[in-house]
């Protein structure tokens, strides 16, 4: 926690200050019981009406007093704990952001949202509640214990009593809820994750008519949570009947007690009264203090949630600094690479070693899970070689600052992913400063200029979020303009032409053949016809070269680009 802690730095005189005017706040709340002993004992017992006037105006002003401090101690715990969650947030945001995709892969996409809201939620609630509560409960219970030996030592022992009682009862409840607790939020979170797959996912279940058996799945897993919940709830509702037993069992000793000493006349009617408001004291702090702590357990809990996202380091690091010189006619080269991905039993990769010059376009081809993707995103240094080494214009990617070595790249990834904004913004997330004519050269080349002119607004239309409002094609024609657009020296095309038709493909790797600046280019991609053309052409099978050469050489040499060609052309195949 001392990670998660250390946010709260900026804030020591708001954490001074709140508690500090909740303790004024339940020293006033203390003198109420006196200053109504006072009432009954001396206003009404002589029917002094001044007096018991002049009293309750001194009652009225605890309470504006006790309110001002109240109010003042709120918004120091809010201006606290708001202020702790938005630097916490924001520094777990970027904390996030500098994890490799290893290290997103292993925490999961479900897991960090959850992190970044629900848990940064129960920590500021633990937060906001331990400044205005953690001092002044313990202080009051106490504070009324004291009070009530300065009223009548013997009435008072009843306190001492009850007191240990009411804590035994209350405190063991809540060390029995604790680890309950612990279980409904990992319980939530299996909740989340089946919530959130439904919804990213909706199109694929409807396809594939599996409604019902989601929503039975979703039922399973929230029906367990909700037995979690019941069994959890029903331990704490004992908490309130028991507490008023026991605290009901103590007025009723209270009265008995101080009924027989006001008979005595060893105490003053006023002073039963407010043993009594004392003991109703007691009992509020009792369980206030008790839901607090709860709410501290959770935030503790949560709390070591997101260390654990901040114990999590990027297993890439980058210099600072480029300091070899780059030998742009090489533009790519894999030496004997390996490739094995965290948790997994084998490699991804192996033995991968080509070359790729500048301007050369390279087609990657193989069937699915044959390592395409991966080997492309050890281009950007995506992912870390286990062996091996990849060099981009003749120097090691992990020599390169990350900034500028993802400069020299320009990725279209398989899914196309666009975000909420007009067209304009979208493709100047290649190129923030690009000009509308920048843009509309991108968006020629990559076949999207006639997305843009038929649609109302032309560059200011708006994309709904993950391009909802588009064609898998347009999604895909868009994303690779957001390549073009920053001019890449390596262009990589990770399956990014899947959802277009022959003709429309066609056309997209004429104009990237006759792009002005001459890049290097990966097209990775199912349909030989994508690759047929490319100066090389690898051809991947279990994770290894099989094959590597031009379209015609592999149709006589590699069984493996035969078989895929034959299948797509069987007309053309005698």
């Amino acid at each position: 926690m001392k990670k998660v802690l250390s946010f709260m730095k900026d804030y020591k005189k708001e954490s001074i200050l709140g508690p500090l005017f909740k303790l004024l706040e339940a020293s006033f709340e203390l003198f109420v019981p006196i200053v109504v002993a006072q009432i009954i004992d001396i206003g009404i017992k002589n029917a002094d009406r001044s007096y018991i006037i002049q009293k309750c105006l001194v009652l009225v002003l605890l309470a504006f007093v006790g309110l001002v401090c109240a109010v003042v101690a709120q918004f120091f715990a809010a201006k606290a704990s708001v202020g702790f969650a938005k630097k916490l947030k924001n520094a777990l945001f970027g904390h996030i952001q500098s994890l490799s995709f290893a290290e997103i892969d292993r925490l999961g996409t479900s897991a960090m949202i959850n992190r970044m809201t629900n848990d940064v939620n129960q920590v500021q609630n633990g937060v906001n509640l331990t400044i205005r509560l953690l001092l002044r409960s313990p202080f009051v219970v106490f504070g009324a214990m004291i009070v009530a030996f300065t009223i009548d030592v013997p009435s008072a022992w009843i306190f001492a009593v009850a007191i240990p009682v009411l804590s035994a009862v209350v405190f063991g409840i809540m060390l029995t809820c604790i680890p309950l607790y612990k279980k409904v939020q990992q319980s939530l979170d299996r909740v989340l994750c089946r919530t959130r797959e439904n919804l990213t996912g909706v199109r694929v279940i409807r396809a594939f008519c599996k409604e019902e058996s989601e929503q039975q799945a979703f039922e399973e897993e929230n029906s367990g949570l909700v037995q979690i919940q019941k069994h959890v709830g029903k331990i704490s509702a004992l908490m309130n009947p028991v507490t008023y037993v026991i605290i009901n069992i103590a007025v009723i000793v209270l009265i008995h007690t101080g009924g027989l000493r006001v008979d005595s006349a060893e105490l003053s009617q006023g002073d039963v009264v407010a043993l009594y408001n004392l003991m109703s004291q007691i009992l509020v702090e009792l369980i206030k203090l008790a839901n607090l702590i709860i709410t501290i357990t959770k935030a503790v809990a949560c709390g070591k949630r997101i260390e654990t996202v901040f114990e999590l380091q990027p297993s890439i690091t980058c210099p600072d600094k480029l300091t070899e010189k780059e030998n742009k006619d090489m533009a790519v080269r894999f030496d004997n690479v390996s490739l094995r991905y965290q948790g997994a039993a084998d490699t991804s990769l192996s033995g991968i070693s080509f070359e790729a010059k500048k301007g050369e376009t390279i087609g990657i081809i193989g069937s699915t899970g044959s390592g395409k993707s991966s080997l492309v995103n050890m281009i950007p240094r995506f992912y870390d070689t286990e062996s091996g080494t990849v060099y981009v214009n003749g120097i090691d990617v992990k020599k390169y600052p990350a900034e500028i070595l993802r400069e020299r790249v320009g990725i279209v990834l398989q899914k196309a992913v666009l975000f909420k904004g007009s067209i304009r913004e979208n493709i100047r997330w290649g190129k923030p400063d690009a000009s509308d004519d920048e843009i509309m050269s991108a968006s020629e080349a990559a076949q999207a200029k006639e997305i843009i002119d038929g649609k109302d607004g032309g560059l200011d239309h708006i994309i709904e979020q993950g391009g909802r409002n588009l064609s898998g094609g347009q999604r895909q024609r868009l994303t690779i303009a957001r390549a073009l657009v920053r001019r890449p020296e390596i262009l990589i095309l990770d399956d990014s032409a899947s959802a277009l038709d022959f003709a429309t493909d066609a056309r997209l790797r004429k104009a990237i053949r006759e792009l002005d600046y001459d890049p290097t280019v990966f097209i990775v991609s199912q349909r030989t016809s994508s690759v047929q053309y490319a100066d090389k052409i690898i051809v991947l099978d279990d994770g290894k070269i099989v094959g590597l050469g031009t379209h015609d050489r592999l149709l006589e040499e590699c069984a493996v680009y035969k078989e895929i060609y034959s299948s797509q052309f069987k007309k053309e195949v005698g």
